[in-house]
């Protein structure tokens, strides 16, 4: 039976972890969006070593596992490299390397979107890159790819009970703490769920706000 004495107890616990997972996924997204966009110029790159290395770069890391990577990254790279990594950190990292390989895809569509003759006009305007990019480019292909990002993000929100692999004690790791000292199975992994789901679902109804707010015609 349902026991409402032991969820008063866990429940704060189970919160604070949920801080922690949030943390751990919008760290983890926003170096995803910086590394994807980073990723998607180097593959567009006219100078062929750095657009070879982007892409066989991006096949490594998703021909990987992401528990492979966050391991390397936590237990292997101090062996190798001397570079020590709390586990916060490990997982951030780990999370935004495997999803910057996803997102430059993602970026990619959205660049090819931009019609020819937008770029034409910034070299017949003598536009610098930067500015072409920053002010031409990018404001027209982000709007569309706003879905498809927090697609993504949610995903990155489920993705993080890999962490604890690496002793970052997230929400699911702190149910089976909860779990191994209550022998209680039925709550705290109740409460989980439901804990993912309050977050995953109000994030997927922002995400098709955004769409139909800077994307009117493809939201209808």
């Amino acid at each position: 039976m349902w026991d409402w004495s032991l969820v008063a107890d866990i429940l704060p616990e189970l919160l604070a972890a949920l801080r922690m997972t949030a943390a751990a996924t919008l760290a983890g997204f926003a170096a995803a969006c910086v590394g994807g966009l980073v990723l998607a110029g180097a593959v567009r790159s006219g100078w062929k070593p750095v657009s070879w290395f982007a892409k066989g770069f991006i096949g490594f890391i998703r021909n990987t596992p992401l528990l492979v990577q966050v391991l390397f990254l936590y237990y292997s790279l101090p062996v190798m490299a001397g570079i020590s990594l709390s586990a916060f950190s490990a997982g951030v990292i780990g999370l935004g390397l495997h999803y910057s390989t996803y997102l430059a895809e993602v970026y990619r569509s959205g660049i090819e979107a931009v019609p020819k003759g937008q770029w034409e006009a910034a070299v017949a305007l003598n536009f610098p890159k930067w500015r072409t990019w920053g002010s031409i480019v990018l404001p027209q292909a982000i709007p569309p790819i706003i879905p498809v990002l927090g697609n993504y993000l949610i995903v990155m929100f489920k993705e993080t009970p890999i962490l604890s692999a690496i002793t970052l004690v997230e929400l699911l790791l702190t149910a089976k703490n909860i779990v191994s000292d209550t022998y209680r199975v039925f709550e705290p992994y109740t409460l989980v769920g439901l804990l993912f789901l309050a977050i995953s679902y109000p994030a997927s109804l922002l995400a098709r706000t955004l769409e139909k707010r800077l994307n009117p015609q493809r939201g209808k």
